[in-house]
């Protein structure tokens, strides 16, 4: 992409070949110019190249096809091997006319289009990686000023100043030159003006007067803008959309939805656009992603900024695409939900593929579904945010969630959507109960239960009434809790909801343990098990069979809880619910160690450590390890 460091690569590559004795000859450096409003074409090029090689006045031959043969001549008759950089091509017609037609030289190119109908090695140019950024901003500041120690005094700042540059080295070296001019300033100082614009081609384009070693201006948009004018209307249009995406990457169906085009159509504009270097192609095991640059996706959203049309177009895509997310995200939760003996949901054959899909969007989903608080989108953000609840529970992405229920739950005040916004609460309740904000989920869960109960919509109610005990029993307001997991069971009875009168029975259980009533609990809980049994759900019947082994243990029977352990253990390996099957190995380890089981209770801390790790929580993942080690 423009500004990555192309001509500086080859021609650095130019001196170091040199010096090494690669190119007797030496170098021939022509400037084609291809992106700015004048470009160079082949016959200037040519003429240029005649005058390097000392072709001049009267020798000069008076047409361009004799221009060409007496340059092809002179390299052909050349014996000492000349490398040739033709920087800045656009166009092939630019540079094809002055091959040297013969394999004795060489020739480098620099381009921001992939000339793919020629065949020339390509080297694709990334931006740097943050340690190589943060090496070349100390060197540009040092190289000025050797006693320059900004960056290793704030090397967080300085971290933070390459990422908002993108590690591109353009951006780099404008933010080098904008610091040595604010030498009295530190680098903090920068970066909390560039968060603050929200744009950084804003604060550097404005800060820097100078010009790079090859006289060019010192500025990004320009060189945003020159690779966006070439572009035909249909890939700038596809460009100015993919700005407003939420999320690093896009998967090729959410850009057709985006833009109301079919796949085939989107996949062949996004392939253009990589090969113009403003895209790029990011290859998962199960579809190709789009990643905008930072500093491009900047540049575009100003473009739609800067112009009502465009804000417009920008967004009804917007609608499109939430849309797509939401229509998708529902069918997800459907199979995440779907119980045996219920009509299969759509576009997802199990479970494995709706994890699938939204482990692989979720952070545009989570984005998408936080546009809640803008009134265009308020009503399908939360309809998003609603249906992702379960999949955030179950990944326990509880500060996704927070984020975007509580989105949710004020979009929807302001809409006057009582019942989606008792949903909300309820969901925030749960999240927020996840990361032991207590007190917070108990108001969240007593909101939603009063606003259930005033819509008269019993099952929610009850619903509301058992997440309220169970975030009861985490203050210790055990009776509380008891009487509210009591009102959930019953109401949920009355309403012939068995699903949720299992669940109430299965957190009355845990509470009844809590209070030292171990047969009560175990009695609950066998409750609990059996309906889940009956109503297919294998979930709830294998959080049924650990809080069953958890009673038992506390009744002191102890083989009765080590094979409802196992039970449980079963079903989340089923699942692949590494987290909560890590629990459940936690409890087996801890009963094999009170009857002196230690192998039995070593090989549990292991595979407590393995699901941990696939969990990805490391640190309780070393802690089970510790346990093991300690057993040995």
């Amino acid at each position: 992409m423009g500004g990555i460091g192309k001509t500086a690569l080859a021609v650095e590559a130019a001196h170091r070949a040199c010096a090494e004795g690669w190119f007797p000859g030496g170098t021939l450096f022509v400037d084609l110019r291809g992106y700015s409003g004048n470009p160079v074409t082949a016959d200037q090029a040519v003429l240029a190249l005649l005058d390097a090689l000392g072709v001049q006045g009267s020798d000069l031959p008076p047409t361009a096809t004799q221009q060409y043969d007496s340059y092809r001549a002179l390299l052909a008759g050349r014996r000492e091997r000349t490398l040739l950089i033709l920087d800045n091509v656009s166009e092939p017609t630019q540079f094809l006319g002055l091959l040297p037609g013969t394999d004795r030289h060489r020739v480098l190119i620099t381009t921001r289009d992939r000339p793919d109908a020629i065949p020339v090695r390509l080297i694709d140019l990334e931006p740097l990686d943050p340690d190589e950024a943060v090496v070349l901003v100390t060197r540009a500041l040092q190289d000025a000023d050797e006693h320059d120690e900004r960056t290793a005094q704030e090397p967080d700042a300085v971290h933070a100043l390459v990422s908002l540059c993108g590690h591109l080295p353009l951006a780099l070296h404008i933010a080098a030159a904008m610091l040595r001019r604010r030498r009295l300033r530190d680098i903090a100082s920068l970066v909390t003006e560039i968060q603050k614009a929200g744009d950084p081609t804003a604060v550097l384009d404005h800060g820097s007067r100078g010009t790079d070693q090859y006289g060019r201006s010192l500025a990004l948009r320009p060189v945003l803008a020159a690779s966006y004018r070439r572009l035909p209307s249909d890939q700038a249009r596809l460009l100015r959309l993919l700005a407003l995406v939420p999320g690093a990457d896009t998967s090729t169906e959410a850009v057709a939805a985006l833009t109301a085009l079919n796949v085939d159509a989107a996949l062949e504009l996004l392939e253009d656009l990589v090969a113009a270097s403003l895209v790029t192609a990011v290859p998962t095991a199960r579809d190709m992603r789009w990643r905008l640059h930072d500093l491009v996706r900047a540049f575009g959203v100003s473009v739609v900024r800067e112009d009502a049309d465009f804000h417009e177009e920008g967004e009804t895509a917007r609608e499109r695409l939430l849309t797509f997310y939401w229509q998708w995200a529902n069918a997800a939760d459907d199979r995440l939900r779907w119980l045996p003996g219920k009509p299969p949901p759509e576009r997802f054959a199990d479970r494995a593929q709706a994890l699938a899909w939204l482990d692989a969007e979720r952070a545009g989903l989570v984005a998408a579904a936080s546009w809640a608080h803008v009134e265009r989108y308020a009503d399908m953000a939360t309809r998003l945010a609603l249906c992702l609840a379960e999949y955030l529970d179950w990944r326990r992405y509880f500060d996704d969630k927070i984020t975007i229920t509580r989105a949710a739950q004020e979009a929807a005040h302001r809409a006057g959507e009582s019942h989606s916004e008792a949903g909300a609460w309820n969901n925030l309740g749960l999240a927020l109960l996840a990361v032991d904000r207590v007190e917070e989920a108990i108001d969240a869960h007593t909101r939603a239960r009063d606003m259930f109960h005033a819509l008269e919509d019993t099952p929610y109610e009850a619903s509301a009434w058992n997440h309220l005990g169970a975030a009861l029993q985490e203050a210790g307001r055990l009776e509380e809790a008891i009487d509210a997991h009591r009102r959930a069971r019953d109401m949920s009875h009355a309403a012939g909801n068995h699903l949720r009168e299992a669940d109430a029975w299965g957190n009355l259980g845990v509470a009844l343990r809590k209070m030292g009533r171990a047969q009560d609990a175990i009695d609950a809980h066998s409750r609990a098990r059996d309906m889940s049994q009956a109503a297919g759900d294998r979930l709830g019947e294998a959080h049924s069979w650990h809080h069953l082994g958890s009673a038992f243990r506390d009744a002191g029977r102890t083989e009765e809880a080590i094979d409802a352990y196992g039970e449980a253990l079963a079903i989340r390996w089923e699942f692949e619910d590494w987290y909560v099957a890590a629990s459940t190995l936690v409890k087996l380890a801890l009963t094999y160690g009170s009857t002196h089981r230690s192998a039995d209770a070593r090989a549990c801390w292991l595979q407590a450590a393995d699901a941990l790790t696939r969990a990805d929580a490391p640190a309780l993942a070393a802690r089970a390890r510790s346990e093991a080690e300690n057993l040995e």
